[in-house]
């Protein structure tokens, strides 16, 4: 599984996925968790009209991820997820019996924002792993 926010700054986090699938035939399952917390200050009416947006974004990004993997020769499935990232990846890997999670690194250098700090997402890879026995992978 491939937990991915989209965009080009997943490209490398997907890419390795998506090679890791191929190397080994593997099943490949590509998550996009909407994650409105941002939005817990904001009237309703609002925060349905963006859910909706985030949601049609999410499944965009997501067949974009998908038209990339079928490019390299890999089938992929998707899955678009509404509440706090932490708890959604968690929730899919016990659904969908995933054994391996490649998460990305957080920017930084980059200049670009991340729900992550390194040492954070590396805690809560081994949480994961503690949790769930998936194998987590950094990239």
């Amino acid at each position: 599984m491939c937990a991915t926010r989209g965009g080009e700054a997943s490209y490398r986090t997907q890419d390795k996925a998506i090679a890791l699938a191929k190397d080994k035939k593997a099943d490949l399952l590509f998550l996009y968790v909407i994650d409105l917390q941002f939005l817990d200050m904001t009237a309703a009416p609002i925060v349905v009209d963006v859910e909706d947006e985030v949601h049609d974004m999410g499944e965009f990004l997501l067949l974009m991820a998908k038209e990339r993997a079928a490019k390299q020769g890999v089938t992929a499935q998707t899955v678009c997820q509404k509440g706090r990232v932490r708890r959604e990846i968690t929730k899919a890997i016990r659904k969908y019996k995933v054994s391996l999670v490649v998460l990305g690194r957080p920017a930084g250098e980059e200049g670009e924002q991340s729900a992550f700090q390194l040492a954070d997402l590396k805690a809560f890879a081994s949480k994961i792993e503690e949790d769930t026995g998936a194998t987590v992978l950094i990239v």
